[in-house]
């Protein structure tokens, strides 16, 4: 689909003018990186609600809950890019959601699943959740690699890009506590509505999303009873999204990609 299309290329666009800014140490906001991602996430949103159409009802499986999670990471990419505060993280978000997108459009679409409301609910609960968590993971890469460059004394361009490094630790914490919240919201609405775990082989899944949430928990604790924070709170974070990781899309990637029937 021509739209499709459209949407890959407006979301390398809008990255590439983000590159351009930093090279040339503007603010975000005087480029054309903002109107170009909305027009990306409408047209990717568009070609999901197609797709849905012609198959009868969402369509989650792997490459299309991959382009779901790459269409949120986006949104809040654009949203808190809005706001003045951390634009710079479009340059890796963008061609991410591109490249999510392209898989979908080119080797994703599956017939729906017919699920009702309930199970609907704890679905897109689950895709907000990994894709909040997600953007926190990438905050957490980028704290990390500002703490080791301004330790080093490297100035480099692109660190004026970011916001200050207090700035920067309090966002990664507001972000993981809203995907807490919502993983919470996806672990709840599955106990309560996903029934005989055994038979759809969710029990690895549900165990491995525990322990994510188990981990995202331990390291809000210790940042308000201890006050964690850097090289602290990367490792934790990046630890929790791993295990997020290997619940939700490698229990996909197995069963839908490796033991699905050819």
């Amino acid at each position: 689909m021509t739209f499709v299309l459209i949407a890959i290329l407006a979301y390398l666009a809008a990255a590439a003018a983000l590159v351009v800014e930093v090279r040339r140490e503007r603010g975000s906001r005087a480029s054309l990186w903002l109107p170009l991602s909305v027009v990306a996430i409408a047209l990717h949103l568009t070609a999901h609600v197609v797709a849905w159409r012609q198959a009868g009802g969402p369509d989650l499986h792997f490459f299309a809950a991959l382009s779901l999670v790459g269409l949120g990471m986006a949104m809040l990419t654009a949203l808190v890019g809005a706001m003045g505060r951390m634009a710079a993280l479009g340059v890796i978000v963008m061609p991410l959601a591109a490249l999510a997108l392209a898989g979908y459009h080119w080797q994703g679409h599956t017939p729906a699943t017919q699920l009702d409301w309930r199970l609907q609910m704890h679905a897109w609960c689950a895709l907000l959740a990994y894709a909040t968590l997600a953007v926190a993971a990438l905050l957490a890469v980028m704290l990390w690699v500002q703490e080791g460059a301004l330790r080093r004394r490297e100035f480099h361009a692109w660190l004026r890009a970011l916001p200050p490094l207090v700035e920067l630790e309090t966002l990664l914490f507001r972000t993981i506590a809203v995907g807490f919240a919502l993983l919470t919201a996806t672990l709840l609405t599955g106990v309560l509505f996903v029934e005989n775990l055994f038979a759809q082989h969710l029990v690895h899944k549900t165990v491995l999303s525990v322990l994510s949430w188990l981990a995202f928990g331990a390291l809000l604790l210790g940042r308000w009873r201890l006050g964690w924070r850097g090289a602290t709170a990367v490792r934790w974070t990046l630890s929790a999204m791993a295990l997020l990781v290997l619940a939700f899309f490698g229990s996909k990637f197995v069963l839908e990609l490796l033991l699905a029937p050819r």
